[in-house]
């Protein structure tokens, strides 16, 4: 845990870095910091936007932005991302996620490490990746993910993407954990599913956390609550 600055100028602008709960949108991180440093600093607004979504079934890194420093997110957001993936092969969901439960089960005994090696280079550099039907991608005024919830059909276009690393960090079938270092608009999820159809034995994302932004590391951040609690006011601008 990062210890405290001296000194904040939140409407000023300040760039916070915190590691996000399981099951909270970005968006919640906003609003609960906002709210709170509102009532803090007895002001009635005060612009706080974060730097990248990251879903609520992922934990991690998000970079806040508050007040002048909010005209910094475009450029932020275009940071390289690293995460710590970890992949359930031999099965298939159709949010590529925990998010719905399995649909299908394949066997997975010919997957071995060297296998699962061997495929990684496909999807390293720039390659075309199509976001999953549970995502936020806006189809005919829509989100995707209202379309699928609903169980209609829904085609979403291939996207341009960059994926600069894949490593292996553990091995131990049917899960699998990568580091992965990518750019902008890299749904993990997506690659989970990609690797899974290039092993034939499918898979699918089961834990997922953001470790870095930019030169912005997890080793940075705050735990929401804990930075809400025991931030004293009296020593900021």
């Amino acid at each position: 845990m990062p210890d405290f600055k001296k000194t904040y100028d939140f409407p000023g602008g300040e760039i916070l870095l915190f590691d996000k709960e399981l099951e909270w949108t970005s968006f919640d991180v906003v609003n609960k910091v906002r709210y709170i440093l509102c009532r803090k600093l007895g002001i009635k607004k005060l612009k706080v936007g974060h730097a990248g979504t990251l879903d609520p079934l992922a934990t991690g890194l998000v970079i806040l932005c508050t007040g002048k420093a909010t005209k910094q997110i475009e450029q932020l957001q275009l940071g390289e991302k690293e995460y710590i993936a970890t992949l359930k092969t031999g099965a298939t969901t159709p949010s590529f996620d925990l998010e719905t439960e399995e649909d299908s089960q394949f066997d997975f005994s010919h997957v071995t490490r060297e296998s699962f090696e061997k495929v990684l280079p496909q999807f390293i550099g720039e390659i075309e990746q199509v976001p999953p039907v549970f995502s936020a991608v806006k189809v005919k005024g829509k989100r995707a993910f209202d379309y699928a919830r609903n169980g209609e059909e829904v085609k979403l276009k291939a996207k341009k993407i960059v994926i600069r690393s894949i490593e292996i960090e553990s091995f131990d079938l049917p899960e699998v954990k990568l580091k992965i270092v990518c750019g902008k608009g890299t749904y993990i999820r997506s690659l989970a599913r990609d690797i899974g159809e290039a092993l034939k034995c499918g898979a699918y994302l089961t834990g997922l956390q953001r470790t870095r932004i930019g030169d912005y590391k997890i080793e940075e951040a705050f735990k929401v609550n804990y930075f809400l609690e025991n931030l004293n006011l009296d020593e900021t601008n």
